[in-house]
């Protein structure tokens, strides 16, 4: 089998890399962020979402670099396979995989438990399995398709956002139905608490960096990569902050740390029948998008590890007449619905969360060794990262602090991630190892770029 990948359709622009991005994000502003404020107060959360903004932006650049250079579907795994090598690029690959299985099944929790709210007789199993059928079905069917439902419901979500902003009336001197100094704790456990929010802060932002995966599929990943990442970035940023305030303003620091779906909370504190149903909506349309994003990346990191035989080739089958990687999406399915039902939303956070963080070191490492190696100059690159290697080396320290962080709560999660990624390379280099075909591995890249320097 070849390792080039001329039968994916090459159909997506900035718009679309904006809503796989965007789309997979946005229910991090629906819910999972508000246990900033349970892990280092209201004034700790706000500090942890502008921080790991700059951990984002700067991953997004870094990864825009390297992803314009390498066209290929699998992101951060396909740069792995060409700047760090196969064990690398496995754990790589199954972190990101990982990933986006657990956000989907967070997804699936969240949508659960909304339901709930409705009737506690409701049994939210069937919409929850028909709805992951729905996007399945839809990824199987093509990933142009499944961006174009994303753009729509996207931006439908971020409408509720606003429109709850403004239903408050924050814009009258009094601050109209908010109340940020009543309900507000400021930072109760000190600059320790913002060390240890940074976890959760992850969750405005958590996915972004999963435009990459989409590059084998861009019109042109030069234009599209940076575009659609970037514009995501700022539209995030935004609402995060938007976020923060408006929940901080209506819903008390000790119930909001331990909400489910914080924004929902802050509309039933406004008291309107048409904001609470409206976020509601925005709600359930923010966990559909995040999962529909979740299933087309977990999708495509899954087959392009297959393409490359570090796991069975069956899985890199792409369909003959759709070329979607539609074995790769159908076997994931199952899983992500197991993790889905157990009912542990933050421990499911916590290990998306790890496998992520541990990505973002390893992809600070890539981007350092991608410029000694193809110095600039050396090879065309469809987007350059500035001020190189400051973003790489911001990368590394907050995604770093923020592992350290996950200590103060979650330090068995963090034991037990370890424990599985190790045994998971052994078994790589004791087993799977001995089927790698390395003309296979590397075939795409030795075609396309110069020797690299020092080699």
């Amino acid at each position: 089998m070849s390792s080039k990948d001329p039968s994916l359709s090459k159909s997506l622009g900035p718009s679309h890399i904006w809503a796989l991005g965007v789309g997979i994000v946005l229910v991090g502003q629906f819910m999972g962020w508000n246990f900033t404020i349970a892990k280092g107060g209201s004034l700790g959360s706000i500090i942890a979402c502008w921080i790991t903004g700059i951990l984002y932006l700067s991953l997004v650049m870094i990864n825009t670099e390297m992803g314009s250079v390498v066209p290929e579907a699998g992101g951060q795994y396909s740069m792995a396979k060409y700047f760090l090598g196969p064990l690398a690029a496995f754990n790589v690959g199954l972190m990101l995989v990982l990933q986006y299985i657990m956000l989907e099944a967070a997804d699936a929790l969240v949508v659960g438990q909304l339901l709930k709210t409705l009737s506690p007789d409701i049994n939210p199993a069937p919409f929850v399995i028909l709805s992951l059928l729905l996007f399945t079905y839809l990824n199987y069917h093509g990933m142009q398709a499944t961006l174009n439902l994303n753009i729509v419901i996207t931006g439908i979500a971020f409408i509720t956002i606003l429109m709850l902003l403004f239903s408050t009336k924050f814009y009258l001197p009094a601050g109209g139905l908010l109340h940020l100094s009543k309900l507000t704790n400021g930072l109760p456990f000190g600059w320790i608490g913002i060390l240890g929010a940074l976890q959760f802060g992850c969750w405005f932002y958590l996915g972004i960096e999963g435009t990459a995966l989409a590059a084998g599929e861009c019109r042109s990943t030069g234009r599209s990569l940076p575009v659609g990442a970037v514009i995501g970035m700022i539209t995030l940023i935004i609402s995060g902050t938007i976020t923060w305030f408006i929940c901080s303003g209506l819903v008390s620091a000790d119930q909001l740390g331990k909400s489910t779906y914080p924004l929902y909370d802050a509309a039933l504190a406004t008291g309107k029948p048409l904001i609470i149903d409206v976020l509601f909506a925005g709600t359930m349309l923010s966990c559909l998008a995040s999962a529909n994003g979740c299933i087309a990346d977990a999708g495509r990191a899954w087959y392009s590890m297959a393409k490359d035989t570090l796991i069975p080739q069956i899985f890199a089958k792409l369909h003959p007449k759709y070329r979607t990687p539609y074995r790769a999406i159908l076997f994931l399915l199952p899983i992500s619905i197991a993790f889905g039902f157990t009912g542990l939303l933050d421990h499911i956070i916590t290990f998306s969360i790890m496998s992520a963080l541990i990505t973002y070191i390893l992809t600070a490492v890539m981007m350092i060794k991608f410029r000694k190696m193809y110095p600039l100059g050396t090879i065309k690159r469809g987007y350059t990262a500035p001020w190189h290697p400051i973003p790489a080396i911001l990368v590394a320290l907050i995604a770093g602090a923020t592992l350290f962080g996950m200590y103060f709560g979650y330090w068995i999660d963090l034991i037990a991630g370890a424990v599985f990624y190790l045994l998971a390379s052994l078994w790589f280099v004791a087993h799977r190892s001995k089927s790698l075909d390395i003309r296979l591995f590397f075939l795409e890249g030795t075609k396309k770029w110069p020797r690299p320097k020092g080699y």
